[in-house]
């Protein structure tokens, strides 16, 4: 199992100055936010698509596609995930448990997501149709990795990673099925990544599917996207400025102080902040006199 200890130390980057952070003030002021943007306020966004399945197979693996498809407008990503899952028959866990190259690759053939072809879903397809095949499910083969000991995921998300490539002997080095299969060994935040296991792992607030019950909230890691970014450094959460995955540790670990058990149940609520422009980029009182977090702000 994954201690929740934090992650270790390492090598500062260029970053802005220290501040202190009253973490006492900012934990009431998050809490309150978790509180507020429930569920009610999940639309856009692709996790509608991965609750919309009915059984917890096409959860775990319509949520693969649907994590590694998180990249551009919201809506965008919605509209790829209709047509993406409409390929698959509304069934992606038997779609890709039946998954054969020579029949299916064709019906995946002219699906686009901005720089992801049909040819790289299929590949991934094929990837995860093996993966299914000797494991049963993605979580018991995540869990095989996360027994070690590691403090956070990131370990285990590098052998998870290696794993599921390993399916694919041979694959190029610029081969898209990379880009959707992201790993922190190359010092990638892999937002995508961390928000499919955030998916996963976290339940019990209505938000998130919780259904890798053998892996520990503690040890998640923030899905780093460019509203968290910048909401965590107006609240001294982070001061490095490249976005990365020592980014998303040291924001991580900020909120490990205000909730160790379950760290990354902020990151929906400091998200929606940055979605709903609720948060600009420079202070406005017209918009930030209402907001919870103003005291704590140094925007």
């Amino acid at each position: 199992m994954i201690a929740s200890a934090p992650a270790p130390a390492r090598r500062a980057a260029r970053s802005a100055p220290r501040r202190t952070v009253d973490w006492p003030l900012l934990k009431e002021r998050l809490d309150a936010l978790v509180r507020t943007f429930d569920r009610r306020f999940l639309s856009p966004d692709p996790l509608e698509r991965v609750l919309a399945f009915g059984n917890a197979d096409d959860r775990e693996i319509g949520g693969l596609f649907a994590a590694s498809l998180a990249y551009g407008n919201a809506k965008a990503i919605l509209a790829s995930l209709d047509d993406l899952f409409a390929r698959m028959g509304g069934r992606p866990a038997a779609f890709v448990r039946g998954f054969c190259r020579a029949r299916d690759a064709r019906v995946l053939a002219s699906f686009r997501h901005r720089w992801t072809a049909g040819k790289d879903v299929a590949h991934l397809c094929a990837i995860l149709s093996a993966a299914l095949a000797e494991h049963g499910s993605l979580g018991k083969l995540f869990a095989r990795f996360a027994a070690s000991g590691e403090p956070t995921v990131r370990e285990p998300l590098i052998r998870f990673v290696h794993a599921l490539l390993a399916y694919a002997p041979g694959l190029p080095r610029d081969a898209g099925v990379r880009h959707l299969l992201s790993s922190p060994e190359d010092g990638s935040a892999c937002k995508r990544m961390n928000l499919y296991l955030r998916w996963m792992v976290r339940g019990g607030d209505g938000i998130d599917c919780g259904l890798w019950r053998d892996i520990p909230a503690s040890a998640l890691v923030i899905p780093l996207d460019t509203h968290v970014a910048r909401i965590s450094g107006f609240l001294g959460l982070t001061r490095r400025r490249t976005r990365d995955w020592k980014m998303a540790e040291e924001i991580t670990a900020g909120l490990r102080r205000l909730d160790p058990t379950d760290p990354v149940k902020y990151d929906f609520a400091i998200c929606r902040l940055g979605i709903l422009d609720h948060c600009p980029r420079r202070r406005n009182l017209s918009k930030c006199a209402a907001c919870p977090l103003l005291a704590l702000c140094t925007a």
